[in-house]
């Protein structure tokens, strides 16, 4: 079942119970990914993009990372370089599902990006 826009007010109001989704249960299911904006990096590497995502229109995360590895693109959230010398991310989410849902969209962005740019033409004569 899908909540009404009130019930989903209630949710980003800071309320923790919905007759549907139950109490504790949050808001996961209604937070909707409203923009994502893709910068291409032109040098060669690993490092494809960096990605910065608005989040219900209310929240952005900016510095996410599309890489290329041995299995293909994924994305790595924002980091910082922690005293230890390990890197630590500032922001992430909590849940693999939430984590799928972001990584398939900013992808899909991604990959829409490499389509819209502008085939070179090599003037042959």
């Amino acid at each position: 079942m899908e909540c009404t826009d009130e019930e989903r007010g209630l949710h980003l109001s800071g309320s923790v119970f919905c007759r549907k989704c139950g109490p504790g249960k949050g808001d996961l299911e209604h937070m909707q990914i409203t923009d994502v904006r893709v910068r291409k990096v032109a040098k060669e590497g690993k490092l494809k993009a960096v990605v910065s995502i608005t989040i219900d229109d209310e929240f952005v995360v900016h510095d996410i990372k599309v890489i290329e590895g041995e299995k293909g693109l994924f994305i790595a959230m924002p980091s910082k370089k922690a005293l230890d010398g390990e890197y630590r991310d500032i922001a992430h989410p909590i849940n693999s599902g939430t984590r799928e849902r972001i990584q398939t969209t900013i992808l899909k962005k991604y990959e829409e990006a490499l389509e819209e740019e502008e085939p070179v033409v090599v003037d042959m004569m």
